[in-house]
């Protein structure tokens, strides 16, 4: 308790920083940083908030629900190397910065580690009684939102920074900038999906009684709309690529349309399609005939449509030859996983890291330090391979805690986690109806009120 206050306390320090100025007297006229380059203390920032806010909150939030006693101490050491790392982004010298929207949105991040530390703190207390107990049912569940949504506001961050520290996305190239980092981390949104719900997700989609593509059709109809009539300034001319984008949208709305149709079959029972896989190749060759100023932008773009494109025909693949138009590769072990799917979901990654690292700033940025587009892609890629990596060790954490494995199979623990056979169906089932599966998917998760939670299955007679 008394580290949590500690914290507390230095969260409340933390908002005197908002009061210091930053010179902006070495900034050329029209320009967003100088000339200077980025200096020790600035690069510790960096490294001390990637740490936090990319690792160090997102295993925090598996942990706490799984109801881990690991959860209270990481969150802690979090938060302190948060609070650290804000303070030395307000004393760095060296590289100035005009008003930006990365030092606009630290106070609000700041804001919601407050909160949640303070959600944390009530609920550590266990105050249980009188009006005490419904508050703390709403605590509980407010504690899980915010957690939930910490690293999709860390992510955002992380973005503006890198944006801010290079200058990047002023003026005219905004519109650019906008399109390529939301539609970039969106393809690494579907790809994250796509991998919870094939190595923790399966028993969560067969309760919705719905197929996967119901959900990406509709994503994809919705998104489709939004890019139909915001790609062009309806009433002005149209310029550049307005046309091939606002087309593409279209394509997108009318395949989700078509894709959430096909997606059940005439007595009601799910059923799989291809229509998704279809638009997300449609979309890559689309962007690998994107014309481009920059021979470097030409093949980061070509590559980029050529992954999306791969993407599309691995999931046609899956769906028809290696699931047969099934859920899971086995009725009586949901957990069973043919190598062959996680190709899908890793070229949506790296889609998304290539497609964010193709605007026309960092194009010219490359180009001018001579940089091959063999190496940068290469980077990418393993970029991409590390994020993989991350969220597949995070969510064998999950499962580990959620599943346990029996005893009775110590070689299934052996060949750890999801791929040991965690249990045959019946059981899966079972803990399904117990757990839920929304701690994950949703917000729903009320822990410590009396409503079940993954970790409060009991394992050799004790709780976990």
């Amino acid at each position: 308790m008394s580290r949590l206050l500690c914290v507390f306390a230095l969260l409340c320090l933390a908002g005197q920083a908002l009061a210091h100025e930053h010179h902006t007297d070495e900034i050329p006229e029209g320009e967003a940083i100088s000339a200077q380059p980025i200096d020790t203390t600035l690069w510790i920032h960096i490294a001390i908030q990637i740490a936090s806010f990319g690792i160090i909150f997102p295993t925090g939030m598996v942990l706490g629900i799984i109801r881990s006693r690991w959860h209270v101490p990481l969150q802690v050491l979090g938060a302190i190397l948060s609070i650290v790392g804000y303070f030395l982004g307000h004393a760095h010298g060296g590289r100035q910065f005009a008003h930006n929207v990365h030092a606009s949105f630290a106070p609000f991040l700041m804001l919601m580690l407050i909160v949640q530390v303070v959600l944390g703190v009530y609920l550590k207390l266990h105050l249980e009684k009188g009006i005490h107990a419904r508050i703390r049912r709403y605590t509980v569940i407010g504690h899980g939102v915010v957690g939930k949504a910490f690293p999709v506001v860390s992510w955002t961050q992380m973005l503006f920074g890198g944006i801010t520290a290079l200058g990047f996305c002023q003026g005219d190239h905004l519109g650019q900038c906008l399109a390529h980092f939301i539609m970039g981390s969106a393809f690494i949104g579907y790809g994250i999906v796509l991998t919870i719900l094939l190595l923790v997700g399966q028993i969560w989609l067969r309760r919705t009684g719905r197929s996967q593509e119901f959900f990406d059709s509709l994503i994809i109809a919705a998104w489709g709309c939004v890019n139909t009539f915001t790609e062009h300034r309806w009433g002005g001319p149209w310029v550049a690529n307005d046309l091939q984008h606002t087309t593409m949208g279209i394509v997108w709305w009318c395949a989700g349309l078509l894709g959430m149709w096909l997606s059940r079959k005439r007595d009601g029972r799910p059923k799989r399609n291809l229509f998704p896989a279809l638009v997300i190749m449609l979309t890559g060759w689309g962007m690998s005939a994107h014309p481009q100023h920059l021979e470097l932008s030409t093949h980061v773009h070509t590559v980029f449509g050529y992954t999306l494109m791969a993407a599309g025909a691995a999931r046609i693949i899956e769906i028809s030859f290696v699931l047969r138009d099934k859920n899971t590769i086995s009725e009586t072990e949901v957990e069973e996983i043919n190598s062959f799917q996680f190709i899908t979901p890793f070229l949506l990654y790296t889609s998304g890291f290539l497609f964010m690292g193709a605007t026309e700033e960092q194009m010219n940025l490359l180009t001018t330090a001579g940089v091959s587009h063999v190496s940068y892609i290469l980077l990418l890629y393993s970029v991409s391979f590390l994020l993989f990596l991350f969220v597949c060790m995070l969510l064998h954490l999950y499962a580990s805690f959620a599943w346990p494995l029996d005893p009775t199979q110590p070689k299934a623990m052996a060949n750890g986690g999801l791929n040991g056979h965690a249990g045959h169906v019946d059981r899966r089932v079972r803990d399904a109806e117990e757990f839920e599966l929304e701690g994950l998917m949703s917000d729903d998760e009320v822990g410590e009120d009396g409503v079940a939670t993954p970790a409060s299955k009991k394992v050799n007679g004790t709780v976990t």
